[in-house]
């Protein structure tokens, strides 16, 4: 980050577009096909963005095709860091720090370095950190290496739908709430903070009455909502200011959440610890004590959601995820 963390809170927030927006196809138009073990997703359990492809990518069933590696929630000013691993690297990849991926791909390339990011591992150079992309080609373009059963994330019939809701989702919420946490006067944060809310009261009309966002199985829209949902009571809420009222405070909302924090694929890819540590230590533009929170208690997450009574099949004609591979385990202090 080319500013620093400490900068986060004292410059007025714009999300940067991906810089790097290659794709990883069937076809490899862009010279990168899709092949079993040539890729690493490298992702960071308390980033929004990152876990979407973490949860995509274990419900489809790619772990044996797409090999991940998770870095430290506490960067610094050189980039995610693989501090998690023996001797402080990557053991793909062999590097130290993210940024290494990328100086490979283009000195000098503006913005900061990103999670998620796919890097080639021949080559040890990234090809992409476009995350709202990746996920959307797991879905599609590596269907030849999902699992037997693996979910249609993204149904051709359904997908202007999906598109749509998620453009709300994202203009308003996902992003909204950084717009808010990080607004650097009233004005903005107000603005920011009101459109979070009023996206939050119209999810829960919607959801009220259908268990899942689009149609009746999960997609990408559930995927890319309940990223920033699980992240809502433990750090949006205090740490970003949108405090209106608790995501648990909204039955719907909330049993919504715990729906899919129960269903496999989503909460065992959860890691509550990495969540708070990233935010409340790393943004020291408006935390600058470092202080996490002991709360909250998370103990409600496991709790009957009554989700059921609205029907719905998860996984439509597929199947659930197998077990957690061993080695990609949330470790206790992050679980329920």
């Amino acid at each position: 980050m080319s500013d620093g963390n400490s900068a986060y809170g004292k410059k007025k927030f714009n999300r940067s577009r991906s810089h790097f927006a290659d794709r990883i196809t069937a076809d490899g138009r862009d010279g990168w096909p899709v092949a079993e073990g040539r890729y690493r997703l490298v992702a960071c359990r308390a980033c929004p963005w990152a876990s979407r492809a973490v949860i995509s990518r274990r419900l489809l069933g790619l772990e044996d095709a797409l090999s991940m590696g998770i870095v430290d929630p506490i960067q610094d000013d050189r980039s995610w860091r693989f501090t998690l691993d023996a001797d402080g690297r990557d053991p793909v990849l062999g590097i130290r720090f993210l940024s290494e991926a990328y100086d490979t791909r283009e000195t000098g390339y503006p913005g900061g370095v990103s999670v998620p990011a796919i890097v080639d591992v021949p080559s040890g150079q990234l090809v992409t950190n476009d995350f709202q992309q990746i996920t959307l080609d797991l879905a599609t373009e590596w269907t030849a290496l999902h699992r037997e059963g693996a979910p249609d994330l993204y149904p051709e019939r359904l997908r202007d739908e999906i598109d749509d809701v998620m453009h709300g989702v994202y203009e308003d919420l996902n992003n909204g709430v950084y717009r808010a946490g990080f607004a650097t006067d009233q004005k903005d944060y107000e603005e920011a903070c009101t459109a979070v809310f009023h996206r939050l009261e119209w999810l829960s009309k919607r959801l009220a009455g259908q268990r899942y966002l689009v149609g009746d199985t999960i997609t990408e829209a559930d995927i890319r909502l309940f990223t920033t949902l699980v992240r809502f009571d433990p750090v949006y809420h205090g740490h970003f200011k949108c405090n209106r009222w608790k995501l648990a405070e909204d039955p719907v909302l909330w049993a919504y959440v715990r729906d899919l924090f129960q269903t496999p694929g989503f909460g065992d890819t959860v890691d509550f610890d990495h969540i708070k540590r990233h935010y409340y230590e790393v943004h020291t533009g408006i935390n600058p004590t470092g202080i996490v929170p002991l709360g909250p208690e998370l103990a409600g997450w496991l709790s009957a959601h009554g989700r059921e009574e609205l029907g719905g099949r998860p996984f439509g004609d597929g199947t659930p995820p197998g077990p957690v591979r061993p080695g990609e385990e949330v470790p206790a202090p992050g679980r329920p």
